[in-house]
């Protein structure tokens, strides 16, 4: 029992991981340096229905496929990678997880959002230096203007899709007789009054992300 129970669980991650890689592969933002893409998403819902190490070693994954095979950053953009995702979907899981329900998802998924925001402010003062040749105060000057905004809308539009495929993809994977998602999501939210609201909130600032991303930061799909 035990061997089947880990054997459905990396069949799981590795579904998780598959999707998270096709999201970086067919959909990506660039705004200057940066990239954008949905990911985050992915592998967030991956810690709420598994557990927050398995977001973790699926960020690892698919971060090294992908500097392996679409990214010119390297490895500066593996590690930067790694600790975005990490920063968002870790906390975010770990607060949906201590009490399955509505609430616990939107507090977990805005902690998750200050921390990839505020852990990514810190992770380019002590990096990206290295990586553009630049000195700490340039980067400094880049907060306000592309750092700041770009992490904080690159984490409200994951935490926004997030909040719309969590519960299609558990549902569809519990039916589909997915033993470790029964388990791990039977306490979850349903789509009744408020979580209906919500969905439609987080669509509606999914949108409006959107929006800012290509009219005021000047983004480009690549």
């Amino acid at each position: 029992m035990k061997r089947s129970n880990t054997v459905n669980k990396l069949v799981i991650i590795s579904l998780f991981a598959a999707l998270a890689y096709v999201c970086v592969a067919v959909f990506r933002i660039k705004i200057s340096f940066l990239t954008l893409d949905l990911k985050d998403a992915i592998i967030t819902v991956a810690a709420m229905i598994i557990n927050p190490l398995a977001g973790i070693a699926i960020s690892v994954v698919v971060s090294l496929i992908e500097m392996l095979t679409l990214s010119d950053t390297m490895l500066y953009g593996f590690l930067m990678n790694v600790i975005s995702t990490v920063a968002f979907a870790t906390v975010a899981s770990v607060i949906y997880r201590a009490k399955r329900n509505l609430y616990s998802a939107v507090l977990g998924l805005i902690c998750g959002v200050l921390s990839m925001t505020a852990t990514m402010m810190l992770a380019n003062l002590l990096i990206t230096p290295y990586y553009m040749g630049v000195t700490v105060d340039e980067v400094v000057g880049l907060i306000p203007k592309l750092l700041l905004p770009f992490n904080l809308i690159k984490s409200v539009i994951n935490a926004c899709i997030v909040m719309i495929i969590y519960k299609p993809v558990s549902e569809t994977m519990r039916r589909a007789g997915m033993k470790t998602v029964r388990e791990n999501t039977g306490d979850g939210y349903h789509f009744k009054g408020k979580s209906i609201i919500v969905t439609l909130t987080a669509l509606a600032i999914g949108i409006v992300c959107f929006v800012i991303i290509f009219k005021v930061l000047g983004a480009e799909i690549v």
